[in-house]
């Protein structure tokens, strides 16, 4: 990735486009020198490692440029973590330095009390906020110099990304320069990525589908790059024409989202090419394609990089498309591969008790890079020699691979992973609730919706505005996390060992014996039989029935 910032030298032609300005490739090079100068003049003993705390834009580009320059680890911040979750993500990544913007001065400062109980006190770790004067004043000394002159190992961490496991913390992925850069090449090679490109780039940056499939492939051809700080569905179409964008990267629901907005009879007439990404719904894929005019290519992968599996024309509803010969579908407990997917004549899986296991790759162990500081979680990933991608699925007899869901204890939503236990150590805060399990349940788009079972405290009747307020004022409690199904009950499905049977929790979903509460603006409602007819009216209508 040094390389690649480096072959940007002296090029005059547009890299970034924000808002109502624009950089060239030459001062974007300039900027990433002086920064990498000012790291290195900061670096203190321990790893070089950096967090960084941005929305979207130049200086988000410019910091993952300056960290390839000067040998840093770029630690992706991601603000929607809470209190003691965010001081836990800077302290499990040792963060020497924090680079940030003002606007998430509010998020750091009640934190920085637990970063002091942590051992991390803020002399230790200080924080430089890029659009401050300071910021500019300390970077003055280094405007002029030429980028710095040092040893790299191609192989070291560049970037360490957040993803979510099996337990109750996120994993921080290693992904080095090499092999970002690899992937970078590849990307812009399959997608035809030239430098007359404009990549239009709204995901968030600290994850690894921006950084993948947008920064660092148009970085790698000199395409130029256009940042919005945070993604909008109704601004997408007039920010594609205003910065005649030619390419799109997405995870998760944005598609969704987008095809939500007024559809208008000059849709198509905008200058995209193609859009690439994973995890769209697939009854939207080709919807997306016919509105607006473009190619739509949706893939299944994961920030470790183990493999990836890729949608084909003739894909069947609700597949994710096909993998190499060396993915399979392997049953966690024996080892051995499981038996293809039988369907019943409505389409559903008959054979799910069987058939369903975990992705696998036979051969791609040597491309995972680990995971930081987590000895645990890298054995998990790999043993045996196979790479274990931590995701369920099956497959059937035309070689076509099927999403299942994930391990029990982790969710995504709008295509954010996080762990169950955070969670659920908020709702036991809860004055009426004993005991608290939390787990994904599909959305009828794509991805998961968060579902909490709870045991309450005898005697005690849901209260659902006073529930709903009672989140609304946790501080840790993530954007994303807010429950949308509560199952309010006595006792829940347990092991011998007293484990709560997430497994029987997710497979009764809504429809239990129990009462159930649905989401519903600032509070909470009883989920009725009518609730239930129109969700699974919803999943039929999108082709998804096969994951209720």
């Amino acid at each position: 990735m040094r390389d690649a910032v480096l072959a940007r030298q002296g090029d005059t032609s547009v890299g970034i486009l924000y808002e109502d300005e624009s950089w060239t490739y030459q001062e974007y090079v300039a900027q990433c020198s002086a920064v990498a100068h000012f790291l290195l003049a900061s670096r203190q003993p321990g790893p070089f490692h950096v967090g960084v705390l941005l929305d979207n834009g130049p200086d988000f580009s410019v910091m993952l440029g300056a960290t390839a320059l000067c040998g840093a680890t770029l630690v992706g911040i991601n603000p929607t973590r809470r209190g003691h979750e965010l001081v836990r993500d800077i302290t499990h990544t040792e963060c020497q330095m924090i680079v940030t913007e003002r606007v998430y001065r509010d998020l750091l400062e009640p934190v920085e009390a637990e970063l002091a109980l942590a051992g991390v006190s803020s002399g230790q770790l200080p924080v430089f906020e890029t659009d401050s004067p300071q910021w500019r004043q300390a970077l003055q000394p280094h405007l002029s110099k030429p980028p710095p002159e040092i040893e790299l190992d191609p192989a070291a961490p560049y970037l360490l990304l957040f993803t979510s496991g099996t337990t109750g913390d996120p994993k921080a992925a290693i992904c080095s320069q090499q092999r970002m850069a690899r992937i970078a090449a590849i990307v812009a090679d399959t997608q035809n990525f030239t430098a007359e490109d404009v990549c239009y780039q709204c995901m968030p940056m600290f994850h690894s589908n921006a950084l993948l499939a947008g920064w660092s492939p148009c970085l790698v051809a000199g395409a130029t790059a256009a940042f919005r700080r945070r993604f909008s569905a109704s601004s997408w179409l007039a920010d594609i024409r205003q910065f005649k964008a030619t390419y799109f990267n997405y995870v998760g629901k944005p598609l969704t989202y987008i095809m939500a907005t007024p559809e208008h009879p000059d849709d198509a007439d905008n200058p995209l090419r193609r859009v690439f990404g994973n995890e769209g719904a697939p009854h939207d894929l080709e919807r997306f394609s016919t509105r607006f005019g473009v190619a739509t290519q949706d893939s299944y992968g994961s920030t470790e990089g183990g493999f990836g599996i890729s949608r084909t024309p003739d894909t069947p509803p609700g597949a994710l498309g096909r993998g190499d010969e060396q993915t399979k579908v392997y049953d966690p407990d024996t080892g051995l591969e499981c038996p293809l997917a039988v369907f019943a004549e409505d389409g559903s899986l008959s054979n799910a008790d069987e058939a369903i296991g975990e992705f696998v790759h036979l051969r791609a162990a040597s491309d995972f890079e680990g995971y930081w500081n987590n000895a645990e979680a890298d054995e998990e990933r790999i043993h045996d020699g196979i790479y274990w991608s931590g995701d369920l699925g099956y497959r059937d007899s035309d070689g076509f691979f099927y999403f299942a869901g994930r391990n029990y204890d982790w969710l995504r939503v709008d295509g954010e992973n996080f762990a169950a236990a955070p969670l659920e150590r908020i709702l036991v805060r809860f004055e009426d609730i004993d005991l608290a399990a939390v787990y994904a349940v599909p959305n009828s788009d794509v991805g998961d919706d968060v579902m909490a079972a709870v045991i309450h405290r005898p005697g005690a009747v849901f209260r659902p505005k006073e529930f709903y307020d009672f989140l609304e004022s946790q501080s840790d409690l993530g954007t994303k996390w807010m429950p949308k199904y509560v199952r309010w009950a006595q006792d829940l499905p347990k092991t011998q060992t007293m484990k709560i049977l997430k497994r029987v929790l997710r497979n009764e979903r809504w429809e239990c014996e129990d009462e159930v509460w649905i989401r519903d603006g600032g509070t909470y409602r009883v989920l009725t039989r009518q609730d239930i007819d129109q969700i699974r009216a919803e999943f039929a209508e999108r082709e998804r029935m096969h994951l209720l």
